[in-house]
C-alpha cells in the first residue's frame, strides 16, 4: 500500500513516522493550495452537493462521514489520481485515505468556521499525530 504502510509501521514502531510526516503533510497541503484553501475546498464540496457535509466538519458538531465514491465526485478522478501519485498508492486507496481523513479538518477550524488567516500548514502538523492514530485503529475514530 506505500504510504499507508508506512504510516501504520511507524505506528507499531516499525518505521520512521517522522520520515513519513513530510510527504503526508506535503500531500494534504497540496490538496489545500489546489483548491485555494478550506474556503476553495468547501465551495466544491457544495458545487457537487456535499455543502453540508463539509459544513459539519468545519462547525462545532459531530462530523458526517463521507465515503470514497463521494471523495472522487468532489474532487474529480484527475486531482484523486495526481494525489495517489504522490501519496504512491491506487487512486481507490487515496480516495479512502481522503475520506478517512478530511473529516478531521474540523480540528483546522476550532472556531467552527473557516479563517482565511489561518496557518494551515502547522496546523495539518499538528493534525498529523490524531491522523495517524485513526489509520492505526479505524474502528475507533469518532474522536472528535
Amino acid at each position: 500500500m506505500g504510504l499507508l504502510d508506512s504510516i501504520l509501521g511507524a505506528m507499531s514502531g516499525k518505521g520512521d513516522a517522522s520520515g513519513q510526516a513530510g510527504p503526508l503533510i506535503g500531500v494534504l497541503s497540496g490538496l489545500l493550495a489546489q483548491s485555494g484553501g478550506l474556503q476553495g475546498l468547501a465551495n466544491k464540496f457544495s458545487q457537487s452537493g456535499q455543502g453540508d457535509t463539509f459544513s459539519f466538519w468545519v462547525g462545532m458538531g459531530e462530523n458526517q462521514s463521507i465515503s470514497s465514491n463521494q471523495i472522487q465526485n468532489v474532487l474529480g478522478s484527475e486531482q484523486v489520481k495526481a494525489l495517489a501519485a504522490k501519496m504512491g498508492v491506487a487512486p481507490d486507496q487515496a480516495s479512502h485515505f481522503l475520506a478517512e481523513y478530511l473529516p478531521k479538518i474540523d480540528k483546522l477550524t476550532p472556531e467552527g468556521k473557516v479563517d482565511p488567516t489561518a496557518d494551515h500548514q502547522q496546523g495539518l502538523a499538528n493534525l498529523l499525530p490524531a491522523l495517524l492514530q485513526s489509520l492505526g485503529n479505524p474502528s475507533g475514530s469518532a474522536q472528535t
